[in-house]
C-alpha cells in the first residue's frame, strides 16, 4: 500500500494522479478534512483512483492492520503568515517525527515535503546539502517548523532511511482551495480577468528595478515527476525541487498576459513595512544534486511554456482539478 498525507491537497493530489500514471492505484489518502478551510479538498480526488481516504487523526489505528510499502508525507500547515507557532509545530514537526518513526519501526520507505522557505532570505544560498541545515535561518513559524524536522533528522543520522524534498514555487492545477497561499501565476490570471492589469510590489533594494524580484518557478507536473523519479531511483537525503533558474514578478505577469493573447499591463505599489525584513527577493534552487542523480533538469526550464499550459489548458478552461481531465478524457472513451 501507498500512502500519500495531504493527499487531497494540492502537490499530493496531482502525485496521486502521477502514481495513478504510472499502474498504482493501491493508494491511501491520508488528509485533514475537520479543518473548515479543507472543505473544497475533496474535488481534488474526483477522477483519481485509491484505495481509500481517511482523516489524519485515524491513521495511526488504521495502519496496524494494512501493509505500507511506502509513505509519502505531503501533508502540513503550510500557511507562511500563520502566527500560531504551537499550531504548525503540531502539524509540521510532532506528526512529521511520529510518521517517520512508525515508517522506521516497519521498514517503510518514507519521503516528504520540507520547504525552500527553509532557506529564509537565502543569506547561505540554496544548496541542499544535509551539513548545510545548521545555518540556514528561516524567517516565519511554517518555514520554522520544517526546519526542525529536517535538522532532527540530520542530528540523529536518519537521513539515509528518508528522502526529504524543497519545493520552491510550485503552481499548477489542484491549487485553488488554498486562498491567499494559492500560486502567484493563478492570482496573476485572476488579476488580469478582473481587473486587466496586475499589481506587484515595488522593490525596496535600490538596485532591483520594481518587479525584478525573482522566485524559482515550478510546475507542479514537474515537480510530481522528480519527486517519482528520485523515489524510482532509490534517493535519499534531501534534494531541491526547483528549475534552478528563477524567473521576475514581471516576466511571469508578461508570459500570463502572453498566454491570454493580451498585451502586459502592470502597476507597481509599495511593499508594506510589515513583511520586507522577511521577503525574498531572489530564489533560484540548487540543482547540482538532481542533475547528478540523473535528472535532465534542462526539460522543466522552460517556463513560459509551463504557464501558457496551465493558462490555456486550465485556466482559461475552467478546469481545476487533474481529476477533471482524466473524467473527460474516460467520458471519451465510454462514447
Amino acid at each position: 500500500m501507498v500512502v500519500v498525507t495531504g493527499g487531497a491537497g494540492f502537490i499530493g493530489s496531482v502525485f496521486v494522479w502521477k502514481l495513478n500514471k504510472e499502474g498504482e492505484d493501491r493508494i491511501l489518502i491520508v488528509d485533514s478534512f475537520l479543518d473548515t478551510n479543507s472543505h473544497s479538498k475533496w474535488r481534488n480526488l474526483v477522477g483519481l483512483e485509491f484505495y481509500d481516504v481517511v482523516d489524519k487523526n485515524n491513521f495511526f489505528d488504521i495502519a496496524q492492520s494494512i501493509k505500507v510499502d511506502v509513505i509519502f508525507h505531503f501533508g502540513a500547515k503550510t500557511s507562511t503568515t500563520e502566527k500560531n507557532f504551537g499550531l504548525v509545530l503540531k502539524e509540521n514537526y510532532e506528526f512529521s517525527k511520529k510518521l517517520f518513526l512508525f515508517a522506521l519501526s516497519r521498514n517503510i520507505r518514507f519521503v516528504y515535503a520540507s520547504s525552500a522557505a527553509t532557506y529564509g532570505l537565502g543569506e547561505k544560498g540554496f544548496d541542499d546539502d544535509e551539513d548545510m541545515l545548521p545555518e540556514l535561518t528561516p524567517l516565519n513559524p511554517y518555514a520554522f517548523s520544517k526546519h526542525l524536522f529536517d535538522l532532527w533528522l540530520w542530528r540523529n543520522n536518519y537521513f539515509n532511511y528518508a528522502l526529504g524534498l524543497k519545493f520552491f514555487n510550485v503552481f499548477g492545477p489542484n491549487e485553488y482551495h488554498k486562498g491567499e497561499m494559492r500560486s502567484f501565476v493563478a492570482k496573476a490570471y485572476e488579476q488580469i480577468l478582473n481587473y486587466g492589469k496586475v499589481r506587484l510590489f515595488k522593490s525596496y533594494v535600490p538596485e532591483i528595478p520594481d518587479g525584478e524580484q525573482k522566485r524559482d518557478f515550478i510546475y507542479v507536473f514537474d515537480v510530481v515527476d522528480i519527486v517519482f523519479y528520485l523515489f524510482d531511483k532509490g534517493k535519499t537525503g534531501i534534494f531541491n525541487v526547483g528549475t534552478g533558474k528563477a524567473h521576475s514578478f514581471n516576466s511571469v505577469v508578461e508570459f500570463t498576459f502572453s498566454a491570454l493573447g493580451l498585451e502586459p499591463k502592470i502597476e507597481y505599489f509599495d511593499m508594506p513595512e510589515s513583511i520586507k525584513k522577511q521577503y525574498q527577493n531572489f530564489t533560484q534552487a540548487n540543482v547540482r544534486k538532481l542533475e547528478e542523480a540523473g535528472y535532465d533538469v534542462s526539460k522543466i526550464q522552460n517556463i513560459k511554456e509551463k504557464i501558457q499550459d496551465y493558462v490555456k489548458n486550465y485556466l482559461s478552461a475552467g478546469i481545476k482539478t487533474v481529476g477533471e481531465v482524466l473524467g473527460m478524457k474516460n467520458l471519451k472513451k465510454n462514447f
